[in-house]
């Protein structure tokens, strides 16, 4: 049967019956056994006690070997309710007297050992002082007796409290009853009332209960909410959309200008910078000088890198090794860091991955994402870069040991603009999207548990086994 249409009624009921017996259970079980360890903790004291008696008033019997005493002795003690038998022994575990008697049981035996007592005389007062050595042991008594009588005792008191637990269970369940049906009413009715709000109220969610009737205010609220939802999403995803085209369409205008305003001039600035410099002879290494080249320099790069973004060249579809392709990307950046603190580890395989690709374009946007690692490192520690090969997947990860990007930041890493440096234009993993989106693959960003920050491409090959063979690793 399935669970969720087992009704308030039979919960509600079933809920008390099994809480209320669990607790009675509970509290009779710990009760019972608290009684028992009680009383028989008693008893054994009870019978030590009487041991200890009967090993004192042994001393003299065993003494003058006087076995009709001692036998007097264990006969008295065998009068006690629950003792089943006494032996007493001398000094050297010789048996001096044995008497038994049938009793049930179970059994368990008590030993005490018999001491020469010494009289000690201190202001009129006399004290009996048993020594406590084996050289002052003249004997034993072994005293055994049967746990019957307890064990009748706990019997009787589980009956008697399993009785009580019955009534309660039968009296709380019926109570438990007469509440449960005054609770089906009033949920049926809010659901009626809850499809009435779900006209107008945009801000209630219902979670799914576990009984048909939550089940049914559950589904008023959420066919209610979920239409909604939809409707919201559909809209913020179009203003999202067309937010993000107009960005795109005034990135386009302004590169044009600054293309049209700014990439002139700075040409004519470094020509007219080379002029000068042949013309009066100015030293290449001239502080002044080489600051203003490598200024315009990084000028003429943010100009290109918005025109590369605002007017994305259309991928030219190649047979290409992907792998070829990356042997040439890390070649060109461990030359550039090879003289400095900034370590480049990869893997390349050496078997080829065939796709349709525009080596060029591809090449510089998995370009900037390594670059972007690098930056990250600062100048120094490592930069993994590793391929992976199955089937017709490729994949690229780059790992840098940067500080990682805020968990809030990650979602919004590729969007155009978006940028965690200081100097950043925001358009480099922008345009590394752009061109892996291009071929038909993906880009996605995470953080390393060890530190870092981890990029992964993910690229397919379309071409059929015959034009990509060699290309599984």
């Amino acid at each position: 049967m399935n669970f969720r249409n087992i009704g308030i009624h039979a919960r509600v009921l079933s809920a008390a019956v099994i809480l209320i017996s669990a607790s009675t259970m509970s509290l009779g079980y710990w009760g019972v056994n608290i009684i028992n360890q009680f009383v028989t903790s008693r008893f054994s004291r009870q019978i030590e006690f009487m041991t200890q008696y009967l090993a004192l008033n042994s001393e003299l019997g065993i003494l003058i070997n006087e076995q009709g005493l001692l036998r007097d002795l264990a006969i008295n003690m065998l009068g006690e309710n629950d003792i089943a038998g006494v032996v007493i022994e001398d000094g050297q575990g010789q048996e001096l007297v044995r008497e038994l008697r049938q009793i049930p049981g179970p059994f368990e035996t008590t030993r005490k050992g018999v001491y020469l007592s010494n009289i000690m005389e201190d202001n009129d007062t006399m004290d009996l002082v048993g020594g406590h050595g084996d050289a002052d042991r003249i004997g034993r008594v072994i005293v055994t007796y049967s746990t019957k009588g307890i064990e009748d005792l706990v019997t009787t008191m589980k009956h008697r409290f399993l009785m009580i637990a019955l009534i309660l269970i039968i009296v709380s369940g019926l109570i438990f009853y007469v509440i449960s049906r005054s609770l089906v009413t009033p949920v049926i009715s809010l659901a009626k009332i809850a499809r009435k709000v779900s006209m107008g109220n945009h801000l209630i969610r219902a979670s799914e209960g576990n009984t048909p009737e939550t089940i049914k205010l559950a589904d008023a609220f959420n066919d209610m909410l979920d239409s909604i939802a939809r409707g919201r999403q559909t809209i913020v995803q179009a203003y999202e959309k067309m937010a993000k085209q107009e960005t795109l369409a005034e990135v386009g205008k302004f590169s044009m200008l600054i293309a049209h305003e700014v990439k002139n001039p700075l040409g004519i600035i470094k020509s007219s910078l080379e002029m000068l410099k042949r013309e009066l002879a100015i030293p290449q290494e001239n502080i002044a000088l080489t600051y203003a080249e490598e200024e315009i320099e990084s000028l003429n790069d943010l100009i290109e890198s918005f025109l590369m973004f605002a007017r994305p060249a259309r991928p030219n579809f190649e047979k290409t090794d992907l792998n070829r392709l990356m042997y040439q990307v890390v070649m060109g950046f461990e030359i550039q860091y090879n003289s400095t603190r900034l370590e480049i580890r990869s893997f390349v395989p050496e078997n080829p991955f065939y796709a349709k690709a525009d080596f060029d374009l591809l090449s510089r946007g998995i370009t900037n994402i390594i670059r972007n690692a690098c930056e990250a490192n600062q100048g120094r520690g490592k930069v993994d870069i590793s391929i992976g090969c199955q089937n017709k997947k490729w994949q690229l990860w780059v790992k840098d040991q940067g500080k990682g990007v805020p968990e809030e930041k990650l979602k919004k890493i590729f969007e155009p603009f978006f940028t965690t440096k200081a100097k950043g234009t925001g358009l480099g993993l922008a345009f590394a999207d752009q061109v892996v989106k291009a071929h038909g693959g993906s880009i996605k960003a995470e953080n390393s548990p060890h530190g870092g920050a981890v990029f992964c491409v993910t690229l397919f090959s379309s071409l059929n086994d015959m034009e990509n063979q060699g290309s599984l690793v």
